[in-house]
């Protein structure tokens, strides 16, 4: 992701280093200190307007997604009922995701009506304990004592629990991603179901 962030900021560059030339060309003269020519304005309004119309619709119309947890760069909203496995974007306000409300994308793991069980176990060392998490006996994932930038991290605590109606449990298989498994299950009223372009 970082590679194509840098690769599109060269780009960006080349293009805007002679972006003044290029605006005297398609403002009507065949360049700098040249005489105008109208008829080469109302080609570029031509062709730069539909271009930016379609633009200003399209960039609405989807997502990036800057996490690894899942399986997409970019997603758009699909609406319709939501099911085990679809990806939602939801806004979660957690202090760990910072001061503000972020906007998340997950897969639904386990659903209302469903067993949700959780396993503390040792970590790695011995110094803290992990949750195991479990949807009808499926494992979901494992929570981490400390998220990447070392702050503590408190893991949700079921005690074999159903999901109640109207909520569930989402999440990833990636084991630095930040779900369900340390703020419990989210109400389903706050999802939107998304699908994968990208």
């Amino acid at each position: 992701m970082l590679r194509l962030a840098w690769a599109l900021a060269k780009w960006l560059w080349s293009e805007l280093r002679f972006l003044p030339i290029r605006a005297a060309v398609a403002l009507g003269s065949g360049g700098l200190g040249q005489p105008p020519r109208p008829e080469q304005l109302l080609k570029v309004y031509l062709i730069v307007l539909p271009i930016g119309l379609a633009t200003w619709w399209a960039i609405p119309q989807f997502t990036l997604v800057m996490s690894p947890s899942i399986h997409a760069w970019a997603v758009r909203a699909d609406p319709g009922p939501i099911h085990k496995g679809d990806l939602v974007s939801f806004m979660l306000t957690n202090a760990v995701a910072g001061p503000k409300p972020v906007s998340v994308t997950k897969y639904v793991l386990c659903m209302p009506g469903e067993r949700l069980d959780m396993i503390e176990k040792p970590s790695f060392g011995g110094h803290t304990w992990d949750g195991w998490y479990f949807c009808d006996g499926k494992l979901l994932g494992v929570s981490k004592p400390y998220g990447r930038r070392g702050q503590k991290l408190d893991h949700y605590q079921p005690k074999g629990v159903i999901i109640p109606a109207g909520y569930a449990y989402v999440g990833s298989s990636h084991p630095d991603g930040f779900d369900s498994r340390y703020y419990g299950p989210v109400a389903i009223g706050q999802l939107t179901r998304m699908e994968k372009l990208l």
